[in-house]
């Protein structure tokens, strides 16, 4: 297997994770449509579904401390009209060099060293 960046593993398992937990809490939460949430996420309603019914984005676990930060980011989309790429982009720099993001990328990349410190 090749070398995977931090970066990768932010495209390809946080940001989906993110985007995932975002459309629960919207349509859990919010009440919104599957509709509503693939707009506000700039998705398709086929993606919703997808991570509704856990199809897609199931290799990220977060804490109930991560999750009260992505519910506080959520009402703040909400209620405050926040920007959604703001919120996402601020979510991904909250999570690069944290736990969850090591823990996914040494079990992608068995190079990584658990002294692994490249984006921290």
């Amino acid at each position: 297997m090749k070398e995977l960046m931090p970066q990768e593993i932010e495209v390809w398992y946080l940001i989906p994770a993110l985007r995932k937990e975002l459309a629960r809490i919207f349509i859990d939460d919010y009440k919104l449509i599957q509709k509503e949430t693939a707009e506000m996420l700039n998705l398709t309603e086929p993606a919703i579904s997808q991570y509704m019914k856990s199809k897609r984005a199931n290799e990220v676990k977060f804490s109930k401390k991560d999750l009260e930060k992505i519910k506080k980011t959520a009402k703040n989309i909400i209620e405050k009209k926040e920007s959604m790429l703001k919120a996402l982009y601020n979510l991904t720099v909250e999570f690069r060099g944290k736990k969850i993001v090591c823990d996914i990328h040494r079990s992608k990349d068995k190079t990584i060293s658990k002294k692994c410190d490249i984006c921290s």
